[in-house]
């Protein structure tokens, strides 16, 4: 196990993350002794439009994967004449889905300080004259959502939610929706249909929900990180904020741990960070492993080797490495991990999650994954690697939303890195990993 040099430490930003380990953190009086709901007294006393511009100033970009500048997505919504409600309803709806394969920052953020996402909510729905927020979590996190509510219970009863919150004028409905468990819910179209009671599937876009999102109406939808980074800054301030990550990524940002790595877990540190100095803070790969490969942000975005461990973690140097820093879901492999069956398993998960809608998607991964189980039960043959990459291809940017386009990653990725472990179990000089039981019905 390594200890981290002192430079390596100092990449450790706790803000996030400074109250998880508190007793009993997820409870409001707790919450309030550790700078808890004065971002909302301070931001209250300010002009909507002038919190706007704060988080542009901030540089804060959204923490679900996508990185789009959270304060210009406010700035969409179109504004009318101050009034409370607006002639419009405005809706505020958090994205807590939080289902992809590796990724694990949300849901321990909301079950050990759920009041800064709370907060953060009305602050952000005020921001845009929203009378009316949501918040839509994982049907499966049964914990994180009774902390949650709890949370929000709290908040109403101290004052914080309701009608006329701290005398300010300002009325604030805040409602916890439990989805169904479905990974298609975390596309925010989708996930709008479901919130009002339909079939979890991506809309077609334009329009946008800026200006047709819920019940058609102008509506932002943020991830759970990107609103529980808006107390932080009314509190500290847009300059402050920017003295952590770089240039164009700023702030810190949760790292989420997992996989081949002596201490896995979540590490908040100023985004810049390399991969190398995440094994460091995280006591070095176990023992008896050696990198080999890994995701950057998830299941969805293109493997990265061990030639990457310096490749600095944020939206512009992940993006120039050839892939995406999506949700930090930093899942490590050794040299004891086959990247064809890594792949495989990710496949699976894709072709069962795909909501069926549009054909590429649909049709793309069930294929695929058949055309891997020839391979890894030794029945593979050099033309599958170029139905994969044709399939890819006829995938990529051609279904209906970003589910089918991430599919392809791991795809094109590990064919582009790896292509000798395919050819190994292709000619006969790799044991083969399934038997041939799972090809039936696969030809």
């Amino acid at each position: 196990m390594t200890t981290p040099r002192p430079e390596t430490l100092a990449k450790l930003t706790p803000v996030l993350t400074k109250r998880w380990l508190s007793p009993d953190a997820w409870q409001i009086g707790t919450y309030e002794q550790l700078d808890g709901y004065a971002a909302l007294r301070k931001a209250l006393k300010a002009h909507p439009d002038d919190l706007i511009q704060l988080i542009k100033d901030s540089g804060l970009r959204g923490r679900g994967g996508a990185g789009f500048p959270t304060g210009l997505k406010w700035g969409f919504i179109p504004q009318q004449p101050s009034g409370n409600p607006p002639t419009v309803p405005h809706y505020l709806v958090v994205n807590a889905d939080e289902g992809e394969p590796g990724t694990c920052k949300d849901l321990p953020l909301m079950t050990h300080d759920p009041h800064a996402l709370v907060e953060g909510v009305i602050i952000a729905s005020y921001a845009i004259r929203a009378a009316r927020a949501y918040i839509y979590i994982r049907g499966e996190a049964v914990h994180a959502a009774r902390r949650l509510r709890s949370a929000v219970q709290e908040a109403y009863d101290k004052g914080y939610l309701g009608r006329n919150i701290l005398r300010s004028g300002y009325d604030l409905e805040l409602v916890v929706h439990s989805g169904a468990g479905a990974y298609i819910c975390g596309e925010e179209t989708a996930l709008l249909d479901s919130l009002e009671g339909f079939r979890g599937q991506p809309r077609l876009r334009p329009p946008f929900p800026a200006t047709h999102g819920l019940y058609a109406s102008p509506t932002v939808v943020n991830n759970v990180g990107t609103i529980a980074s808006v107390p932080p800054i009314v509190l500290g301030g847009a300059d402050w904020w920017k003295s952590m990550g770089t240039e164009k990524s700023s702030g810190p940002m949760i790292y989420s741990l997992s996989g081949r790595v002596a201490n896995p877990g979540q590490y908040e540190c100023s985004m810049g960070v390399t991969l190398r100095e995440l094994l460091e803070l995280a006591g070095g790969m176990q023992p008896g492993h050696n990198l080999r490969f890994w995701t950057p942000g998830g299941s969805s975005t293109p493997l990265l080797a061990a030639e990457h461990l310096d490749v600095p973690l944020d939206f512009e140097g992940v993006a120039a490495a050839g892939s995406i820093l999506g949700t930090t879901a930093t899942q490590i492999f050794s040299d004891q991990d086959c990247p064809v069956y890594a792949t495989y398993r990710w496949l699976e998960f894709y072709h069962h999650e795909s909501c069926g809608k549009c054909t590429p998607c649909r049709e793309g991964n069930y294929w695929m994954v058949r055309v891997y189980r020839r391979i890894l039960a030794g029945q593979g043959t050099h033309e599958d690697l170029d139905t994969l990459l044709d399939t890819c291809d006829n995938i990529l940017g051609r279904s209906f939303c970003g589910l089918g386009d991430g599919a392809t990653s791991s795809v094109t990725s590990s064919l582009q890195y790896f292509k000798q472990d395919y050819l190994d179990y292709i000619e006969g000089r790799t044991a083969p990993k399934l038997s041939e039981k799972t090809l039936v019905g696969a030809h």
